[in-house]
């Protein structure tokens, strides 16, 4: 199990970003969360045991949905969480 957390940083809250997020993990099989954190940025958990899906996740979150914009991001392998399904959390 593939298990990886990205903090992202722009133009990423207030312009729908958390369910951007949401929806591309939905698409791509992907369990984990998202949530909007007290600095601005957007913190997300995913999980999955397929390469593939990561890195087109990654791919879609870098661009993120039309009114955002990513700066920067960081990426860091985790401990998977078991979690089941994808939610947007506060």
């Amino acid at each position: 199990m593939l298990a990886r957390r990205f903090v992202i940083r722009g133009r990423v809250q207030g312009v729908g970003f958390r369910y951007f997020v949401y929806e591309a993990a939905l698409r791509l099989g992907l369990c984990g969360w998202v949530a909007n954190r007290m600095d601005g940025t957007v913190e997300v958990h995913a999980e999955t045991d397929d390469s593939a899906k990561m890195r087109n996740f990654l791919a879609l979150i870098s661009a993120g949905p039309p009114h955002a914009f990513v700066d920067d991001f960081d990426a860091r392998d985790v401990e998977p969480e078991n979690c089941g399904s994808f939610r947007i959390t506060r």
